[in-house]
């Protein structure tokens, strides 16, 4: 197994579940705290701040700041700043992507009438907030979805992902959206940008293969497969294209980092 010099890591599943620690997570952090590797959390979730995703990451025990975050709404807003500055934009999401798009300066509108719908994860979504958001789209805006995922994890099961609110918008207006997180390579892009270093110099660590490992196989980054979430050991070794590691836990990788495990 290849050290690397720098780790870019899923949270939910890799990290936590819900609000119960993953066995070797918070010793796999504080390894490369200690250790002086850089690190960032790369996760699709757009309905929190970079700060309320780092408060939770501290206040579970984690070595983390905001700098330390990556969010799909992060990307989003980045992506559309690049591309026309100062656009104006309808958006469907909670405070972490409406944070995100002012942090980047972009103006926000509640009409049909901008350049751009985003849609984010809104647990209080409205048939007219869908209303707006196909007439923006019909009327010509850029059709943005910060990620694909079509349900999410939580303590009473899977609930609706921002994919499957997502997927109202493009039915109705016939438009495929331009997708941001996970595993598209805009998110990735921004992480790598973000972490300064060279993608050969990199490791994508998760547990989901459609979301985590893609991510890293389609933007050319090694990938470490951990078994503590959704995806089993069995069934990544039967995809097409595999991780370049699958582990147990992290607590593995920090063995074999110290000379306790020589077992690829």
């Amino acid at each position: 197994m290849k050290k690397y010099r720098g780790y870019l890591l899923d949270l939910d599943g890799t990290m936590y579940a819900g609000t119960r620690l993953i066995e070797g997570a918070k010793e796999f952090i504080d390894y490369l705290a200690n250790h002086n590797l850089p690190y960032l959390f790369v996760t699709n979730n757009a309905s929190k701040t970079a700060e309320e995703v780092s408060d939770k990451l501290t206040g579970m025990g984690f070595v983390s700041s905001p700098d330390n975050v990556v969010t799909s709404a992060m990307a989003t807003a980045m992506y559309i700043a690049e591309e026309k500055p100062r656009a104006s934009v309808f958006v469907i999401g909670g405070s972490g992507i409406r944070t995100a798009l002012e942090d980047e300066g972009l103006v926000l509108k509640d009409d049909e009438h901008v350049d751009y719908v985003v849609i984010g994860l809104d647990v209080d979504i409205s048939y007219e907030k869908y209303a707006v958001a196909c007439l923006a789209v019909r009327n010509g805006a850029k059709f943005i979805s910060t990620n694909p995922d079509v349900s999410i994890p939580t303590e009473r099961g899977f609930l609706p992902g921002n994919g499957a609110l997502t997927s109202v918008v493009a039915v109705s207006t016939g438009v495929d959206p331009i997708f941001i997180g996970k595993p598209e390579q805009h998110i990735m892009n921004k992480a790598v940008e973000l972490i300064g270093l060279p993608k050969e110099d990199l490791v994508m660590i998760g547990d989901l293969y459609m979301t985590d490992i893609m991510s890293g196989i389609n933007s050319g980054i090694d990938t470490l497969h951990v078994q503590t979430g959704v995806t089993t050991y069995e069934a990544i070794m039967k995809e097409k294209y595999p991780p370049t590691y699958s582990v147990k836990n992290l607590l593995e990788v920090i063995d074999f980092y110290e000379g306790r495990d020589t077992d690829e």
